[in-house]
């Protein structure tokens, strides 16, 4: 019977051993390179080198060894086209029916310290020519890039005697997937710029979700393959698996109390909206002005912390019914009680927010822009009264808080608890009586307001003087902005424009 030939060269050696003894089982001709050439021989198979094949030894520190055309001529051959069959004969070229190759690891080190010309090192070229030539012959050749699917060709050449062309067609698509991301990942390293001519994504799945925003809606989770971040690198301490929901929640709450960090925060979400954000001195105190920001609907909700949750918040948290828990650390005695819940999720933080950009798909397009990461530098008063410094605190920390809630977004503060927050409102009065009635209803001291962007009327500082707010900071930028200061002026509110608004929609 005439072997069949299958050329293996991996970075991943696991499980490689088991898959080549099978092929040689089934006579297969093994082809290997470098180590991938030792490993299977120390395993006792027998492999032939590359160089036997073309007849020239790997050269240039290994950069060029399968680069020729015995080996992509044996792959790339239509079996059926005549001429292909005679010029591979009149050259000497044996045809290569199976690939099994994985790629150096670039994703790995894309995103570490080393200097640019070690990453260059682990660009494959060899490793997705192959890949590539056999993927597009798929008619006649397996192309295997995922450890995991040594398992599928197995079983397939065990009952058929060979692959069908189903499988041989989808791991072609595998392999066009994987390639498509590795060159993404190059590309952003090399390129270098904030809005390339073509938008690359290198992402890699962690796992498919039970489901979307709804069940009736599939989902998956990935992870960048070239960038570091908080929602990549997490560690799940307890509780169940995560949802859609629950991640972009995460998301969204740690971005909150990464904007304090040089105070101890605390953020509640619940359906991707703070509900309750507070800043303190202990880790039960922070976490207790949070709860109490909004005790209702926090029920359900999602709690985030920048620091260390002690035994004495644990027991202020299983107090609630949380979704998640999630800080940069734990207490042993926190930990152990809060697992005692067995369905909540207890998520530890390792790194801090990274994102750069900003990505919102849209029926056949992709809106990309820069992640909303700065706070005015030339805030001003435009009012004859002026803020105390209290006051001025107070109205930072909302503005802080307001940009994370959707437009419109008004946040009330008494300077250390996000007591009023309402947002996604069609017009800012409605969402300015919201927030200042949700914050009358649990503060009866000294109050400031916030806003997400400009007041379009007076009719908003009328309001807040006749709810007692004290002190105001919004944007500008409206036509009509004298109306508001001269009505702020008449009620002695004092009022602080940022010229920077902050619209999230």
């Amino acid at each position: 019977m005439l072997k069949k030939r299958a050329l293996i060269s991996v970075s991943d050696k696991s499980g490689l051993i088991d898959f080549a003894k099978f092929l040689e089982v089934n006579n297969y001709e093994l082809i290997s390179t470098g180590g991938t050439f030792k490993h299977l021989k120390d395993a006792g198979l027998s492999p032939i080198q590359i160089d036997e094949v073309t007849n020239l030894p790997e050269m240039l520190d290994g950069r060029v060894k399968t680069l020729h055309p015995k080996v992509h001529g044996g792959l790339l051959a239509v079996r059926d086209n005549e001429e292909h069959m005679s010029t591979v004969a009149e050259h000497n070229i044996s045809l290569i029916d199976m690939v099994v190759v994985n790629l150096y690891p670039f994703f790995a080190h894309a995103n570490t310290d080393i200097s640019l010309e070690e990453k260059v090192e682990f660009i494959d070229i060899g490793g997705p020519s192959m890949l590539r030539s056999g993927a597009k012959n798929f008619q006649s050749v397996a192309v295997i890039t995922n450890v995991e699917d040594y398992a599928l060709v197995q079983s397939e050449m065990e009952q058929n005697g060979d692959t069908s062309l189903e499988t041989r067609k989808k791991l072609a698509g595998k392999v066009f997937n994987m390639t498509s991301a590795y060159d993404a990942a190059i590309s952003q390293m090399l390129l270098d710029e904030e809005y390339p001519q073509y938008l690359n994504a290198s992402y890699q799945k962690v796992s498919d979700l039970r489901y979307g925003e709804n069940p009736h809606q599939s989902a998956a989770y990935y992870v960048s393959t070239t960038e570091n971040g908080a929602m990549k690198d997490f560690e799940i301490l307890g509780g169940k698996e995560l949802s859609f929901n629950n991640l972009r929640d995460m998301d969204l709450c740690w971005k909150v109390v990464n904007e304090f960090q040089n105070e101890m925060a605390c953020c509640a979400v619940k359906h991707s909206t703070p509900c309750g954000v507070a800043i303190g001195n202990t880790a039960v105190e922070t976490y207790t002005k949070t709860f109490e920001c909004d005790p209702v609907s926090i029920f359900g909700g999602i709690i985030g912390m920048n620091f260390t949750v002690d035994l004495a918040t644990a027991e202020e948290l299983n107090k609630t019914f949380l979704e998640i828990v999630m800080a940069p650390n734990f207490d042993d005695d926190a930990l152990e009680l809060l697992k005692k819940k067995k369905n909540l999720r207890i998520i530890k933080i390792k790194n801090p927010v990274s994102d750069t950009q900003t990505w919102v798909k849209i029926d056949g397009g992709m809106l990309v822009q820069a992640t909303d990461s700065q706070f005015s530098e030339d805030i001003k008063t435009v009012t004859t009264s002026q803020p105390t410094s209290e006051q001025e605190k107070a109205l930072l920390f909302a503005q802080r808080v307001v940009k994370y809630v959707k437009s419109n977004a008004i946040v009330v503060s008494n300077g250390f608890q996000a007591l009023g927050i309402g947002g996604g409102q069609v017009n800012r009065i409605w969402a300015t009586q919201h927030a200042v009635e949700r914050a009358k209803e649990k503060f009866g001291g000294d109050l400031v307001l916030a806003s997400d962007a400009f007041f379009p009327f007076r009719d908003v500082v009328d309001f807040c003087a006749k709810e007692g707010i004290k002190a105001i900071i919004q944007p500008g930028g409206s036509m009509r902005d004298e109306e508001s200061i001269q009505a702020s002026d008449e009620y002695g509110i004092p009022m602080m424009l940022t010229g920077m608004r902050h619209f999230l929609h």
